[in-house]
C-alpha cells in the first residue's frame, strides 16, 4: 500500500520538474524535485521487499 503511494507521490514529483522546466525556473528546483522523486521511489522499493 505504502509503495503504491510512494509511487505515486514520485509522478506528481517529476511532474512539477518537468514543469518548472516550462516555466523556466531556477535549475537548482529542479533537481531537487528529481532527487525527491529518486528517494521516493527508492524507498517504494524498499518497502515492497520482503522482510528478511
Amino acid at each position: 500500500m505504502w509503495s503504491v503511494l510512494l509511487m505515486g507521490l514520485a509522478g506528481l514529483l517529476v511532474g512539477g520538474a518537468l514543469s518548472f522546466r516550462q516555466q523556466r525556473k531556477p535549475l537548482w528546483t529542479q533537481i531537487c524535485f528529481y532527487i525527491l522523486a529518486g528517494m521516493s521511489l527508492l524507498a517504494a522499493y524498499l518497502l515492497s521487499l520482503p522482510a528478511a
